[in-house]
C-alpha cells in the first residue's frame, strides 16, 4: 500500500532550546542540531517537529512570537535554518515546524502598530474593546490566571488574550489577518519545510457578542480545587467547571472553516502535512479537508497504562474517525510529564517506559516520542523559584503561597514544580561529563540539569550498553520499519487479560500478533489467532512462540498461512 508519508513516519519533537548547545552559551541552537543529526538518523526517526524557533521575549518559552519568518538570533540564523533542512533532508529526515495562530508576542511589530492608536490601520488585526461599568467588556478569564482583558490606557481599551497578556490574541475574522499569516506559511513551505504541528488550534475564534460566562466559582477557586480534587469525580467536575468558564472562547464552530482555508493553503504544496494540537475528532473534517493528523490525548490522561484502558481508548477513538482519517498516538510532550515520571511505579519504571514505546510503535497511527525519553529522562522537579523559567509555574507559586491553607509555604515550590512546565524541559544529557555534556564547564545551562545524568542517563553511557533503552529504542524503531504491518495495518483487538494488552496488526502482505505484558506477573493466555507463528521480535527470548509472557516482555510474531477472508 503506497502510503502518504506522515503515515508511515515516526516523528521525534524537539524542544531547541534545551536539545544541543552547539555554540557554548548555555542555550540549544541549530549548530547543536546540525551536529546531532546523524544521532537522530541512527536512531531511527524519520521526521522531526521542532517546536517553536522564532525570534520571541520568550515569555512563554517561545510560544509568544515577535516574527513568523525569522529565526531567533539565540537559535542561530536564517541561513543556518536553512543549512539545517538542506542536511536534515538530505538524510531522509523531514521536519515539521510549530505554528501559532491564535496569537502572537505583544512585542510583535503588528501589535505594537495595533496599540498605537485606535486610528491605526492594523488596529482591528487583535480584539479590542472598550471596558464597561469600571471594568474590562465581561468577566472572561485567561486560562493562565486572571482577567483575559488587559487594559491598555493609551488608547483607553482593552485588548484580548487567551493565555498570557504578552499574548494578545489575533482577530481571524479580519481578512487581512488571514492573508498576512497565510504568507507566513507558504514563506516556511517554499523554503521546503514538510509541514506544521498547529498550536491551541481551539482557541482561535471566541463568540462575538462577547456574552458572560455564569461558572458559580472564581478560576483562582477553580485551579484549587484541582489541587485538592482526589478522586476520579472530583477531578471531573473541576473538567465541567472548566468548559462551563470557557465554553464563549474554544472550540467554536468558525475554527474549522478556517482549517479547511488552512488545508486549501498547504495543499498548494503537495506532500505537506498539518498536525494539530488538540484530541477533538472534528479537526479530521471529513477526513480530508481539514487537518491530517490529530493526538490521541486521550490516551495519556492516565497515571498507568494499562491493557483495559487502551482497549477502551482505541474503541472510542478509532470508531469516531471519519473515513480517511488517520490516528496520531503519543504519551509525552513539552507540556506534560515525561513519560518515566508519568507512568512508572517507583520500581519498575523502565520496564514499564519499554512495554510504553512498544504501544506506541504498535499501535495503529502516527508515533510520536519527545526528545530524551529514549534515554529515559525524567521529571526534574528542582524547587529554586529563581531558576524557574516557565511563567506558568511562576504564576502556580505565587498562587499557592497566597493560599496557605492549602499548602504548607514550604511546600509550594515543589508543588509549582510539578504544574510548570521547566520539569520537563531540563537539557537533554549526552554525555557523563559537567551540564551533561549539553554546555561546556563553567557555563550555566538556561535550566538546570537533572543530576541523574551521572547515574547513566545520558546518551554516550547508553550507546555502549547493548541492552539500554537507548538502543531498545533503536531496536523497535527498526522493528516498526521493517514490518509493514506495523504502519500501515489495521488494528484487532484480542481478548480480555488484565494485565496482558494483545492485538493484530494486519495488512495486505502481513499480518502481525503484537503481546504487550505490562505487569510484574508472568502470564499465560490462551489466544486463537489464525495461521502459524514465526518469531519476530521478544524483549525476552530469542525463540518460540510459547504464549507464556516474562513480566514486562514485548513481543511479535508474524502469523504465516492466515486465511484470506481473516486477514
Amino acid at each position: 500500500m503506497d502510503l502518504p508519508w506522515w503515515q508511515k513516519a515516526v516523528f521525534y519533537q524537539i524542544y531547541p532550546r534545551s536539545f544541543a548547545d552547539g555554540n557554548g552559551d548555555g542555550i540549544g541552537d541549530f549548530q547543536g542540531i546540525l551536529a546531532k543529526l546523524d544521532y537522530l538518523k541512527h536512531l531511527g526517526i524519520d521526521a522531526i517537529w521542532l517546536s517553536p524557533h522564532y525570534p520571541s521575549p520568550l515569555f512563554d518559552c517561545g510560544y509568544d512570537v515577535a516574527d513568523y519568518c525569522s529565526v531567533a538570533p539565540e537559535y542561530g540564523t536564517l541561513e543556518l535554518f536553512e543549512q539545517f533542512l538542506e542536511e536534515a533532508h538530505r538524510r531522509d529526515l523531514r521536519v515539521i515546524l510549530d505554528l501559532v495562530l491564535n496569537h502572537t508576542s505583544d512585542q510583535h511589530p503588528w501589535f505594537l502598530e495595533s496599540r498605537s492608536s485606535r486610528d491605526h490601520p492594523r488596529r482591528d488585526w487583535y480584539i479590542w474593546r472598550d471596558g464597561k461599568n469600571g471594568g474590562p467588556p465581561n468577566n472572561w478569564y485567561s486560562t493562565f490566571g486572571g482577567s483575559a482583558w488587559e487594559y491598555d490606557p493609551a488608547t483607553d481599551q482593552y485588548y484580548y488574550h487567551f493565555f498570557f497578556k504578552q499574548q494578545p490574541d489575533l482577530n481571524w475574522r479580519n481578512p487581512e489577518v488571514k492573508a498576512a499569516m497565510w504568507d507566513a506559511v507558504r514563506f516556511w513551505l517554499k523554503m521546503g519545510v514538510d509541514g506544521f504541528r498547529l498550536d491551541a488550534v481551539g482557541t482561535i475564534f471566541e463568540v462575538e457578542d462577547l456574552r458572560g460566562q455564569k461558572a458559580p466559582v472564581s478560576h483562582d477557586e477553580l485551579l484549587v480545587m484541582s489541587y485538592k480534587a482526589k478522586t476520579r469525580e472530583e477531578q471531573a467536575q473541576t473538567e465541567r467547571l472548566w468548559h462551563s468558564m470557557f465554553k464563549y472562547q474554544v472550540d467554536l464552530p468558525e475554527v474549522h472553516d478556517l482549517m479547511k482555508e488552512l488545508r486549501r493553503v498547504v495543499d498548494e504544496f503537495p506532500g505537506r502535512v498539518l498536525v494539530g494540537e488538540t484530541e477533538d475528532i472534528r479537526f479530521y473534517g471529513n477526513g480530508r479537508d481539514e487537518l491530517h493528523l490529530n493526538f490521541n490525548f486521550p490516551l495519556m490522561e492516565t497515571r498507568r497504562i494499562t491493557p483495559a484502558w487502551v482497549r477502551r481508548n482505541q474503541r472510542r477513538r478509532l470508531s469516531r474517525l471519519p473515513d480517511g482519517a488517520w490516528p496520531c498516538n503519543t504519551l509525552g510532550n513539552h507540556d506534560s510529564p515525561r513519560m518515566l515520571s508519568r507512568f512508572g511505579d517507583g520500581e519498575h519504571d523502565r520496564e514499564i517506559a519499554r512495554v510504553n514505546l512498544a504501544l506506541i510503535l504498535t499501535l495503529k497511527g502516527t508515533p510520536f516520542l519527545y526528545n530524551g525519553e529514549e534515554i529515559g529522562m525524567s521529571d526534574y522537579l528542582f524547587t529554586d523559584v529563581s531558576k524557574f523559567r516557565d511563567q506558568l509555574g511562576i504564576f502556580y507559586y505565587n498562587l499557592l503561597k497566597s493560599h496557605p491553607d492549602l499548602v504548607d509555604p514550604e511546600e509550594a515550590a515543589l508543588i509549582a514544580a510539578r504544574g510548570g512546565r521547566d520539569k520537563c524541559r531540563t537539557p537533554l544529557q549526552w554525555e557523563n561529563t559537567v551540564n551533561a555534556g549539553f554546555s561546556p564547564e563553567g557555563v550555566e545551562p538556561w535550566l538546570p540539569v537533572n543530576p541523574d545524568y551521572a547515574q547513566g542517563v545520558n546518551v554516550a553511557d547508553q550507546e555502549a550498553d547493548q541492552g539500554s533503552l537507548l538502543n531498545f529504542y533503536r531496536t523497535m524503531l527498526r522493528i516498526r520499519r521493517e514490518n509493514p504491518a506495523l504502519m500501515a495495518g489495521e488494528y484487532e483487538p484480542l481478548g480480555t487479560d488484565a494485565a496482558c494488552l494483545s492485538f493484530l496488526r494486519i495488512a495486505e502482505e502481513q499480518t502481525l500478533l503484537v503481546v504487550l505484558n505490562m505487569s510484574e506477573k508472568k502470564r499465560r493466555l490462551n489466544l486463537k489467532v489464525p495461521g502459524q507463528m514465526e518469531l519476530v521480535f521478544s524483549s525476552h527470548r530469542s525463540q518460540g512462540t510459547e504464549m507464556v509472557f516474562e513480566p514486562f516482555e514485548v513481543f511479535l510474531a508474524e502469523l504465516r498461512g492466515v486465511p484470506e477472508n481473516q486477514a
